[in-house]
C-alpha cells in the first residue's frame, strides 16, 4: 500500500469540523432556525477543552451537551467555541475546541456527523493513520431518537440543561 502524503484523512476532517463551525457561527448570529437543535459530544478531558470541576468529575471522558432552548453567548472561533449551559440550576461556561468533538447530531433533520479525535500533531509531520475520516451518519427513515417532546427528562423552562448519552437512544 502507497504512503498517503497528502493526507486525505485530515483534509476531510477538517472540511467537516468546518460544516460544523459554520452551522454554530450562523447559530451564534441569528439563531437556531426552526426546529433545529444540536447534540455534541466531546471529550472532557482534551487539549483546549474549559469545563468546571464539578462536571470533569461527572463527566471524565466525555460528554455530551444540547443546544437547543437554554443557552446563551455561543461564540464561535476559528478553533473552538464557547457557550453558556445551566447543569442542575447552576450556570457553566463551556469552552470545547473544534478536535476535541467527537459528534454533532441535528434530530430535527436527522443529519449527524462523526469524528475520530484529532491527533495533537500536526498534518505535516504526524504519520499517516488508519484511522477512518469522519463520516456523516446514516440515519435509517424510521428515526431512532424520539421526538423532543416526548424526551421525558427534557429540560423545562427554569430547570437548565441535563447532558445525555447519544447510546442512550440508539437500538440495541
Amino acid at each position: 500500500m502507497s504512503t498517503d502524503h497528502i493526507r486525505y484523512d485530515v483534509l476531510t476532517s477538517d472540511a467537516m469540523r468546518g460544516v460544523l463551525r459554520r452551522v454554530l457561527t450562523d447559530a451564534a448570529e441569528q439563531g437556531l432556525p426552526g426546529e433545529h437543535h444540536f447534540f455534541i459530544t466531546f471529550l472532557s478531558k482534551a487539549d483546549g477543552v474549559k469545563i468546571s470541576p464539578r462536571l470533569l468529575a461527572q463527566y471524565p471522558e466525555e460528554m455530551t451537551i444540547i443546544l437547543q432552548h437554554q443557552f446563551w453567548d455561543l461564540a464561535v472561533n476559528e478553533d473552538h467555541f464557547e457557550v453558556g449551559l445551566s447543569f442542575g440550576g447552576i450556570p457553566e461556561r463551556l469552552v470545547v475546541p473544534f478536535n476535541a468533538i467527537k459528534s454533532f447530531f441535528d434530530p430535527s433533520v436527522q443529519f449527524g456527523l462523526q469524528f475520530e479525535p484529532a491527533e495533537t500533531a500536526t498534518a505535516e509531520n504526524a504519520a499517516p493513520s488508519a484511522s477512518p475520516a469522519p463520516e456523516v451518519l446514516a440515519v435509517p427513515e424510521a428515526p431512532a431518537l424520539p421526538a423532543a417532546a416526548e424526551i421525558e427528562d427534557k429540560p423545562r423552562p427554569g430547570e437548565g440543561a441535563e447532558v445525555v448519552r447519544l447510546d442512550r437512544f440508539r437500538k440495541k
